[in-house]
Order: C-alpha cells, then structure tokens, then sequence
C-alpha cells in the first residue's frame, strides 16, 4: 500500500462515518477493549440512556455472535492456511448506529442460520417479546454452550430487520454478513 493510500483510506472512513472498523481474530480481552471504547464513544453523542443502552446490547450481542460462532476454514491449497478472523464496522449516520459484522462459516451450517434468521425477521415485536421468553424457559444449550437468544435479542434491541448475506468462498465455506441498524 502506497503512503497516500493510508490517506485515501481515512478519508473514506471519515466520509462513510465510520467511528470503529476491526478485521482480525477476536478474545474475549479484545471484545472487552473494542466495547469499552465503543462505549465511551457512544456517550459522546449524547442519546438519551434508553437509547445508549440499546445501542450497547446490540454491540455486545453482536460481538458475542461472532466470537462464539466463528469457523476456521482452509483457504487456498495450503493445509497451514487456516483463517479464523472476523470482521466489525461501527457507522453513526443523522441518528442511526449501523453495526456490521462479517465472519466465516461453513456451508452446512447455513440453512440453519438462515433458518433462524428468517423466523426472526418475519415477527413482530411482541411475537419477539414471546420467542425470547421462551427460549429462556428451553434450558437447551447449543454445542457452542449458547442458548440462541442472539439474533432474538438483536432484533428486539435494534426495532429493526436483521439484514443479512452468505458469500460463498468454496464449497466448504462462506462469509457471514450481517448489518443491523439502530434508530
């Protein structure tokens, strides 16, 4: 990258309001970090603290999706290439927070995320209310050790539509993106 790049790059940011952008393999300590600095970023614009709190859970749970719910997969020819990074953009735009959040996944696990995504997108607040209630009552765990309120909650917190993309990389994998937006 040329040193004039490294400019073009900011500016870009700066014009498509993005206020956090991490691309890497994520720990609990850097999730804590990462949060922490979003949080004070969050005061700073002055919302009112419904508004702050709801911003925060989407970020949390959000995050939480990511590192519980990340693959290794192979890229390329070489058995040592193994990537296990994620991706995260956080934009303020006029009153709107959007979070963006990218991360690898094999392919047969997609019909049910996209199963469970689509159920979450097609109810409305109160059947949300009901499914998040009932989910907390199933004391079922995932292998992953989650109880899927995630998306559930993201949903809920965000008023929004989960907007959502699976990029296939090979026949083994793919890139999970999901965009949320707060109002």
């Amino acid at each position: 990258m040329a040193l004039t790049e490294v400019y073009d790059f900011f500016k870009r940011m700066e014009d498509e309001k993005i206020i956090l952008s991490f691309k890497g393999e994520l720990s609990p300590e850097l999730l804590t970090s990462i949060l922490h600095v979003l949080e004070k970023k969050i005061h700073e614009f002055n919302f009112v603290p419904l508004k702050r709190k709801r911003i925060f859970n989407v970020l949390v749970e959000c995050f939480q999706n990511l590192y519980h719910h990340i693959d290794s997969v192979k890229l390329g020819d070489n058995p040592d290439d193994v990537e296990k990074s994620a991706l995260i953009i956080v934009k303020y735009i006029g009153e709107k927070f959007i979070v963006r959040t990218g991360n690898y996944i094999y392919n047969v696990d997609i019909p049910e995320l996209e199963r469970k995504l689509k159920n979450v997108n097609e109810l409305n607040t109160e059947e949300l209310k009901s499914l998040y209630q009932a989910q907390l009552k199933n004391e079922e765990r995932s292998i992953k050790g989650t109880a899927g309120l995630g998306f559930i909650d993201i949903a809920r917190k965000s008023k929004g539509k989960l907007d959502y993309e699976f990029l296939e990389l090979d026949s083994e994998s793919s890139f999970f993106c999901l965009n949320v937006t707060i109002e």
